[in-house]
């Protein structure tokens, strides 16, 4: 059994190529070439076969006729010449004891090497062959017909045929990287058949073999004659106008397009991959590069707690310090299933090198909160806990209140008792000028925040951005379940307006903020232009690639504006070391007005109704106005 499997292991077909190859390198350097030394007939017979015998029992032996080439990388090519290493010092040691005539040493040498220079063209020929033949182009026919005359392969028979067909945008690195994994990967699914570049340098040549076209000069004329059915930007750092008009381009023109690169949101141990665009590149806004390595040095070394550690924004709030060597993370949450998943993500990208820890716990909760406070003693509070759905808000006011406002007052509490070094409160642009119950209670923490920094020893900030793409909240994971459904999307109102950040800016801006922060201080962020949802929509249905799907306006939400404000006062307006982050300085209450606040609150919400909390809330909050007194102005 061992010698049948033996035999059919090894590829005759290409040992009867060797021996040709073989049987010239002997004839061109021991018959024709004299050299300095002449041999006889006989001698040169006689050191034919002793070096055919040498090099292909040790190729037998280093099975290299039992490798499967067109799959073979580079530890093939080095086994070979490895091989025939051994077979070369063999030869000379055999030469040397048998009773024949010698070859001087650089004749054996140069046997040795073109015959190996042969064996390895052969293969290399036929791995090019193999990969780009095809029916499709003069090129890939003419490699079909040589694959198949020298192995007996057909295009489309030995290798899968229905791969689904390419272009690549950008022919450098991570566009040829990713045109070469593809070509060599057997499994795959994609073949690339073109790139296209702005770069003229690289316009008209070869990348792998795979032809570089002009991007401005690329006609769909052309894409449709090499039978393109997907384009996939593999340029990471390209400008994103560009971007917009070249996925516009394609998009209209009835391709699928696709992005290689990594994940939009960022998850420890991620890597580039082949993915759908996702609809934080659709906004095609440049992301935002906030921390910085002062920001880096501020966490080191550091005990810090972030409440509300599970959610969006409080488990990339744990991703990005476990970047930045923090002595020990607590993790706080009442919904233990959100801070078990960051706590295994973390553990598997850093082991035992991040000290972790969670407590399951609401910051209503004041005797477990100050346990906590008790036994790890946090230098760092980044409060991440609040109820934020606005609507649901509106029908749970007392909740909303109890929450938000007594919650973060627990925290200011219990930072100064147990002498803690900084406390960041993330906030929100529904904070400004706030038509919702949501953004009320924001604005009233915010002015809790800042009123505690007047009397207090901690540091105190609060961090103000505007909607979160890929939150539990944000509205993309609704548009996704509808289109997923075929419709129809559903909009409160097509001239809603909105501001977007991705998880990771957001989690970076309060980071850094804090880390810059002297007190008091109201931090915002410079977004860019706000974002239409309804162009949202339209970008998402088309990402998904669905046809006839419906965008209905279904009418404002209790308590929604159709536009959000991210600044309260722009002539108090200042800037920071970071051009995207500037600071409102708004004028802090004494801490006799917060507690008369605080007063009126909690006699209200001790009722138990919603209505009058509500108004407590807007008796307190004086910026807190009805919906229609904003949108009445909007056209």
């Amino acid at each position: 059994m061992s010698k049948n499997l033996k035999k059919s292991n090894t590829r005759w077909p290409l040992v009867v190529y060797d021996v040709i190859v073989y049987i010239i390198a002997s004839i061109l350097l021991l018959w024709i070439y004299g050299g300095n030394g002449n041999l006889t007939n006989a001698g040169s017979l006689q050191l034919s076969i002793l070096g055919f015998v040498c090099i292909f029992i040790c190729r037998l032996i280093g099975k290299i006729y039992g490798q499967i080439w067109r799959y073979g990388g580079i530890q093939g090519y080095i086994r070979l010449i490895f091989s025939d290493a051994i077979a070369f010092i063999l030869l000379i040691i055999l030469q040397a004891t048998l009773s024949i005539e010698r070859m001087s040493f650089d004749r054996a040498l140069s046997l040795v090497c073109v015959n190996l220079l042969g064996a390895i063209s052969i293969r290399m020929i036929y791995r090019y062959a193999y990969l780009y033949s095809n029916n499709e182009t003069s090129k890939g026919k003419f490699l079909s017909k040589l694959l198949y005359r020298f192995s007996g392969l057909t295009t489309g028979t030995d290798k899968e045929v229905q791969k689904i067909k390419i272009a690549i945008i950008g022919a450098g690195r991570i566009g040829a990287s990713f045109a070469e994994e593809l070509v060599n990967d057997e499994k795959a699914v994609y073949v690339p058949r073109c790139f296209i570049d702005i770069d003229k340098t690289k316009v008209g040549r070869e990348v792998n073999g795979i032809p570089v076209w002009y991007a401005d000069e690329t006609t769909l004329d052309k894409l449709k004659a090499y039978e393109v059915q997907e384009i996939v930007f593999a340029i990471p750092n390209m400008d994103v106008n560009k971007k917009k008009c070249l996925y516009d381009h394609y998009k209209n023109a009835g391709y699928k397009v696709k992005v290689y690169d990594y994940p939009t949101l960022y998850t420890a141990g991620s890597k580039r991959n082949l993915r759908e665009f996702d609809i934080e590149e659709l906004l095609f806004r440049k992301p935002l590069a906030v921390t910085n390595e002062q920001t880096y040095a501020y966490y080191k070394d550091k005990v810090i707690l972030i409440t509300g550690g599970g959610g969006s924004i409080g488990s990339e709030l744990c991703r990005q310090l476990a970047k930045m060597d923090p002595k020990q993370i607590i993790i706080l949450d009442i919904y233990e299933n959100g801070a078990y998943d960051v706590q295994q993500e973390l553990k598997i990208a850093y082991g035992n090198a991040i000290n972790l820890q969670i407590e399951i716990c609401s910051i209503t909760h004041k005797k477990a909160l100050e346990k906590v406070f008790k036994q790890y003693h946090p230098q760092i509070i980044i409060n991440a806990a609040a109820h934020k759905h606005v609507p649901l808000m509106e029908h749970n006011c007392v909740e909303a209140i109890y929450n938000n406002v007594f919650g973060t007052k627990n925290l200011i509490e219990l930072c100064e008792k147990y002498n803690a070094q900084r406390f960041m409160m993330v906030s929100t642009d529904k904070a400004v000028n706030p038509t919702n119950v949501m953004g009320a209670t924001k604005r009233m923490c915010e002015m809790m925040v800042q009123s505690a920094s007047m009397y207090g020893h901690v540091k105190y900030s609060a961090t103000r951005f505007g909607n979160v793409l890929g939150s539990a909240g944000s509205v993309i994971p609704l548009f996704k379940r509808q289109i997923a459904k075929g419709g129809p999307v559903t909009l409160t109102d097509k001239r809603i307006i909105r501001y977007f950040m991705t998880i990771p800016e957001a989690s970076q801006l309060v980071l850094q903020s804090g880390a810059m922060a002297n007190n008091g201080e109201l931090f915002v962020l410079d977004m860019g232009q706000p974002v239409k949802i309804l162009d949202l929509a339209e970008n998402m249905i088309k990402l998904s690639g669905a046809h006839d799907i419906e965008i209905i306006e279904t009418g404002l939400r209790p308590g929604e504006k159709l536009y959000e404000e991210l600044l309260m006062n722009s002539q108090t307006l200042t800037k920071t070391d970071n051009d995207l982050i500037f600071i409102e300085k708004d004028t802090p209450l004494s801490k006799e007005v917060i507690n008369e606040k605080l007063q009126v609150l909690k006699k209200a919400i001790e009722n138990e109704d919603d209505n009058d909390a509500r108004e407590a809330l807007r008796s307190v909050v004086p910026t807190f106005r009805r919906p229609e007194e904003i949108n009445q102005g909007v056209k």
